[in-house]
């Protein structure tokens, strides 16, 4: 309640932006032309300490509000990259003047390992792009300028105004047909044509005229000779430059073995059901050739290690981390399986599923693909007989999978129909000797054919 009613006229003159009532004093002012005691007052307020007065003066909350920070022109650097990187190349998804809701991506960065994305850390509109594309940027580089608030985050359309009817136009008086004259009955005569004299020639004087010969047929409608150019990407580019360092350092030797895939198939076979209903998720042959690979590696160290040219030592590692290669638009990339020698089947599906989810959406990144002490290659997905794969530096070897075919073998001294897979391992053979290479892939080969070897730690 008001406590003096003479005041109201000469203070609702002031302006006041919001008033609320409780007991923290906001602000303490003085009404112009008013004493002490005469300020406009509010219910369940202090009093001032300082009024004699038998009306209780209360304090005045004076607050200040502003509207949004619309139309504010904020500029977006590029992320930090991870220490191994040190820039990449501007790919724009956006133009000057596309609207961009928050989050959404405005540009990649393709690195030497993987893409960046960029995205508007507001709604608003692309004010200016700073930044070229494809050209190299670093950390903290200013890439573009967005105005926010301006055509926020695509809101839905706004119904589309009805096209304007087409005015009518006045319709002329459509003519009367014309009477019908009277049916000829008799053919008009032909005109003559003028300077040339009518003349009749028998039909067998008349000789065929040639067909003219048909046009030429455009080579172009069988198959275009065309060519065009396009600029590698920085990952293709680092691929291009490790793969040919291997070769130019390590000296490759690669061997071979085959594996029957029989039994691993029918424990797939017998059991996939219920590990998908127990896991949500599918049983593959991956996980046995990574734990094959991962009980081989601690049998066989020195696989498991790498030389260092700098110091000329070699380092044996205590840890499996497996690189599973994994083919993208982009190029080939190497996530990594870190721990392997203390998963399980389980684990190492469940790993791989959300490595192989995010390598499809473009989201890996640098710390995905760091390290690594083995690489495993699967080109059997893509239907490989045979091949022979190239060393990742800076590791000492590589096993690489095939397809799986139905071949005649002897077994027991009898030909039977097995589906089989050729196997391959291209290691370093500065370190690694042949005993350690065959070894290792036979070792991998009775895990795989046989399971219960990893039961047994035979």
């Amino acid at each position: 309640m008001l406590s003096q009613s003479r005041c109201l006229s000469r203070t609702l003159g002031r302006s006041f932006s919001a008033i609320s009532q409780g007991n923290n004093v906001l602000g303490r002012r003085t009404v112009s032309g008013l004493s002490a005691c005469h300020r406009l007052a509010y219910k369940n307020s202090r009093p001032f300490p300082d009024c004699n007065t038998r009306s209780s003066v209360f304090h005045i909350r004076y607050f200040k509000t502003s509207a949004a920070c619309n139309n504010e022109v904020v500029t977006v650097n590029t992320p930090a990259f991870a220490e191994s990187v040190s820039e990449g190349d501007v790919r724009w998804e956006k133009a000057v003047g596309d609207t961009v809701a928050e989050d959404e991506v405005v540009c990649e960065i393709e690195t030497d390992k993987t893409s960046v994305q960029v995205p508007s850390p507001a709604a608003g509109v692309i004010e200016a792009l700073l930044v070229p594309d494809g050209e190299k940027v670093e950390g903290g580089t200013p890439l573009f300028k967005l105005r926010k608030g301006a055509g926020a985050a695509k809101a839905k359309p706004a119904d589309a105004p009805q096209p304007a009817a087409p005015k009518e136009e006045p319709v002329a008086a459509v003519a009367p047909p014309p009477s019908a004259g009277p049916i000829p009955t008799s053919m008009p005569p032909v005109p003559p044509v003028l300077g040339q004299a009518m003349t009749s020639k028998p039909v067998s004087a008349v000789k065929p005229t040639a067909a003219p010969p048909p046009p030429p047929a455009d080579s172009s409608v069988k198959g275009s000779r065309s060519e065009h150019r396009v600029k590698m990407n920085r990952m293709r580019l680092r691929i291009a430059q490790r793969l040919k360092e291997a070769q130019n350092t390590c000296a490759m030797l690669t061997t071979f073995n085959e594996v029957d895939m029989s039994n691993i198939q029918e424990m797939r076979s017998k059991h996939k059901d219920a590990f998908l209903k127990k896991h949500s998720i599918k049983l593959g042959f991956m996980s046995a050739f990574v734990k094959a690979a991962a009980f081989a590696l601690q049998d066989q160290p020195v696989v498991n290690a790498v030389i260092d040219d700098t110091t000329k030592e070699i380092i044996y590692r205590d840890y499996v981390d497996i690189s599973v290669a994994v083919s993208t638009p982009k190029g080939l990339v190497v996530p990594v399986i870190r721990g392997v020698e203390m998963m399980n089947f389980t684990d190492i599906e469940r790993t791989i599923n959300e490595l192989g989810e995010k390598a499809r959406k473009n989201e890996l990144a640098v710390e995905d693909m760091d390290g690594g002490t083995f690489t495993i290659s699967n080109g059997g997905v893509f239907g490989s007989l045979f091949g022979t794969p190239i060393i990742n530096p800076p590791q000492s070897a590589i096993l690489g999978m095939h397809g799986i075919f139905d071949r005649p073998v002897a077994i027991g001294g009898k030909v039977e129909v097995r589906p089989m897979m050729y196997v391959a391992l291209t290691y370093d053979h500065r370190l690694i000797d042949g005993r350690e290479a065959v070894t290792f892939l036979r070792k991998v080969k009775s895990v795989v054919e046989d399971p219960r070897v990893l039961l047994l730690d035979l």
